[in-house]
């Protein structure tokens, strides 16, 4: 982190924030460092290493970490054709995009997929079903940030949220980052789904920029452990909601469901990403 005075790291962590939100939502258009310099009102000669002492991470790198992510949505949501993915993800070839993705999601974009088919129902005896722990939660209070729309798109507000605590220097130990999720995306239009993103801070702390304060209260939870990317969190919940809970004899609680991320999706590739889902539990 560049040593600064705190009103200035502030300042700096707003413009950085700026910019992060530019690029999630104009991924096909110039991201050149001069144009992202302009948004941030940094000179050009600085801009680049004033971002990554922020954000943590190249421009580049939150770039290319956006377009992949984006790219592994369609093609587990989408029809469309590996070629389009591959060039709305920056790739001039197929072929450097199934190398690209291959790297960091475990396997080449059409296995990908080929995982991603429309769910069946329970009962056909070719289910797998993942483990199902109940557990006791400890409760935990959270600084947030609200988000509107495609669960798939929240990392936009995690990466305000992030910004938002490194110019606090909230990461000088570990906490836990918390996805809360109000709504079910079958059920709810999908510009209208309610979702936070968390991050563990002490309950007397002063919040300001819009950060909210929510408390996850102590209880039982039932707990799916998902290794992957995040797009396979979908079939998590179908198993959790549609496969486990009614033959469990338990019943959910007047709580949303969250999720913990035990890993940094910047720092490990999609295929290790480990997804703590927890469903909270009445009793």
């Amino acid at each position: 982190m560049l040593q600064t005075k705190p009103q200035t790291r502030f300042d700096y962590g707003h413009r950085v924030e700026r910019v992060m939100a530019y690029i999630a939502d104009h991924l096909d258009e110039d991201l050149s460092l001069d144009k992202l310099a302009e948004i941030a009102c940094f000179s050009p000669y600085h801009f680049h290493r004033i971002y990554r002492s922020i954000a943590g991470e190249t421009v580049a790198d939150t770039v290319r970490r956006l377009r992949l992510h984006r790219a592994a949505g369609e093609l587990a949501r989408s029809a469309y054709p590996i070629e389009r993915i591959a060039r709305r993800a920056g790739y001039g070839s197929v072929e450097a995009f199934t190398r690209a993705f291959g790297s960091g999601h475990g396997e080449p974009p059409g296995a990908f997929r080929a995982r991603f088919t429309p769910f069946q129902p329970f009962g056909t005896g070719d289910d797998i079903m993942i483990p199902v722990k109940v557990r006791q939660f400890d409760g935990v209070h959270l600084a947030t940030v609200a988000h509107r729309g495609d669960y798939h798109e929240i990392g936009k507000a995690f990466d305000k949220l992030g910004v938002w605590a490194a110019t606090r220097g909230l990461f000088d130990r570990p906490r836990r980052m918390i996805g809360i999720y109000y709504d079910d995306p079958e059920s709810v239009p999908q510009a209208q789904l309610r979702s936070e993103a968390g991050l563990e801070v002490d309950p007397a702390m002063s919040l300001d920029d819009g950060i909210v304060l929510r408390h996850i209260p102590a209880g039982r939870v039932a707990t799916i452990v998902h290794k992957g990317p995040y797009t396979g969190l979908e079939e998590v919940y179908r198993q959790l909601y549609c496969g486990w809970l009614p033959g469990s004899g338990e019943e959910a609680s007047d709580q949303p469901a969250f999720e913990q991320y035990l890993n940094n999706p910047r720092d490990t590739p999609p295929s290790e990403l480990l997804t703590e889902v927890n469903l909270p539990l009445r009793g």
